[in-house]
């Protein structure tokens, strides 16, 4: 036969009303470890990241060499609240958002 029979276990013993308060904040415990854990190895780093990243941004002038999401480098030649003109060849001009570029490179890497 395929199905076995099911057999009904009998009920725990109930516990004293003090030992429950105690063993619901224990097993509360782990998660609260892994919420802790995971804001100082994921969240606290990324925010530090964006940070830095809008610093970068808003310290952007004419004239810096940049590199962008999409892989494109090129010196800033106008600056906007939102966009920003980048220069990626000569004579050749496009218009991005600001939030695009990723990196500011050292001066003089641009040929």
């Amino acid at each position: 036969m395929l199905i076995s029979s099911a057999y009904a276990q009998t009920a725990p013993a109930a516990a004293p009303a003090g030992g429950d308060l105690s063993s619901s904040l224990m097993s509360m415990l782990p998660l609260l470890l892994m919420f802790v854990v995971l804001y100082f190895v994921m969240i606290r780093p990324q925010m530090k990241r964006q940070k830095e990243h809008k610093t970068m941004l808003d310290s952007l002038a004419k004239g810096d060499e940049v590199a962008t999401s999409g892989g494109l480098l090129g010196k800033v030649t106008q600056l906007s609240e939102q966009q920003l003109s980048l220069e990626i060849a000569s004579g050749v001009v496009v218009q991005m958002q600001r939030s695009a570029v990723i990196q500011v490179l050292p001066k003089g890497s641009l040929k």
